[in-house]
């Protein structure tokens, strides 16, 4: 992202936190900082004033990188926790903060941290905290056209990483090792990380998340993969769900009513329609199929500089501190299949992920819906 990008997400960030209120923030989930400065990382904060002044702290240790990657106005380094909070005192004061509101990321920090930046060294008395959560979410809700390139490079490691799990796939393999062949693949495709590999065999297709673990794979399981690797910050979300040897009638049956289900809601998805609309859509058919008990959690959420992210379904917004989702504008990225249909016996998922387009949608991960290997 070149230095006018951040210019412009600075601004829209200033008119964000005069409608809110909020006179400083003080931000310390990588995500957040990343957006707005170019460099996020654990352990260092980033403070932006209603002047739009930056400041960074980060380990002493880690200044120079901060320097190459990032875009500032000021740079602090800290030895310790209680050099961070005497850091943060140092730029109240140097601002002239002395009253007002700090934004601060309640969904993301824990009660020990949000000690530590509400503590009387680091803020000012007269400085009152709010969750500046809902802030941030509206302000990175829509992609630029920057930002969606590298999640549709993110979406092109994703089907590498996809297409080395599947090929590996063979009786006696180990969960954990179909994890390890497309996180593999994934680095050497481009990606830098990724969030949690998903590998789930047999009965353990039924759980939310599947962890892997060093289950072997039987003849006849199912094997249901999810991977989210991160390009330059960005990702994408990919599932499929494969069988190891011959799928029964009934597992082919609720693999084909998965994808039509997803294909269905896909179709829908266009600039204005509601995320309310795409959940509904799926849970229809479903309930239509006789599989209204067979289904768990939201099927569709936002991705972006995280795996989850706004927009969320209200529920689950709800209880990730977020406001209920508008209608989807264009440059909005979403993964659609996040729930499963869950059997008991076994479970089935396909997920893709999505972009809101002026006229439609595209979807950036392009790769086969196929139940047998």
């Amino acid at each position: 992202m070149n230095k006018k990008t951040y210019q412009q997400r600075l601004q829209r960030c200033g008119s964000l936190m005069k409608t809110e209120g909020i006179d400083v923030l003080i931000l310390v989930k990588p995500a957040n900082m990343q957006y707005l400065t170019g460099d996020g990382r654990l352990c260092a904060y980033a403070m932006i004033t209603k002047d739009l002044q930056v400041v960074i702290g980060v380990p002493q240790t880690d200044i120079e990188d901060v320097k190459r990657l990032a875009h500032f106005d000021h740079i602090v380094g800290f030895e310790d926790e209680v050099g961070l909070i005497h850091s943060v005192a140092h730029y109240f004061k140097d601002f002239g903060i002395t009253k007002g509101v700090v934004g601060l990321e309640y969904a993301f920090l824990p009660a020990p941290r949000m000690g530590m930046f509400t503590h009387p060294h680091a803020k000012p008395e007269g400085v009152e905290p709010k969750d500046c959560t809902p802030l941030m979410s509206a302000l990175r809700l829509v992609k630029d056209s920057e930002e969606i390139e590298l999640m549709r490079q993110a979406g092109k490691v994703a089907e590498a990483g996809m297409k080395s799990a599947i090929a590996s796939i063979r009786q006696g393999m180990t969960e954990s090792r179909v994890a390890a062949e497309a996180e593999y693949a994934m680095r050497q495709t481009g990606a830098d990380d990724f969030y949690k590999t998903y590998v789930s065999s047999g009965r353990r297709t039924n759980i939310a998340h599947g962890l892997p673990t060093q289950r072997i794979l039987e003849k006849g399981d199912l094997v249901m993969i999810d991977v989210h690797p991160v390009v330059e910050g960005y990702c994408s979300d990919l599932c499929r769900t494969v069988c190891v040897g011959k799928a029964t009638a009934e597992q082919k049956a609720a693999y084909d009513l998965y994808v039509e289900v997803l294909e269905t809601a896909i179709a829908k998805v266009r600039q204005g329609v509601g995320i309310d609309v795409l959940e509904q859509t799926m849970h229809d058919i479903f309930t239509e199929a006789g599989h209204k008990d067979h289904i768990f959690g939201p099927p569709i959420h936002g991705i972006g500089l995280e795996f989850e992210e706004a927009p969320l379904p209200a529920g689950h917004a709800f209880f990730h501190g977020e406001k209920g989702p508008g209608p989807l504008a264009a440059g909005t990225v979403i993964a659609l299949g996040n729930c499963g249909l869950y059997t008991g016996p076994w479970g089935v998922r396909v997920e893709d992920t999505v972009v809101v387009t002026e006229h439609g949608h595209m979807v950036l991960t392009d790769f086969p819906r196929q139940l047998l290997i």
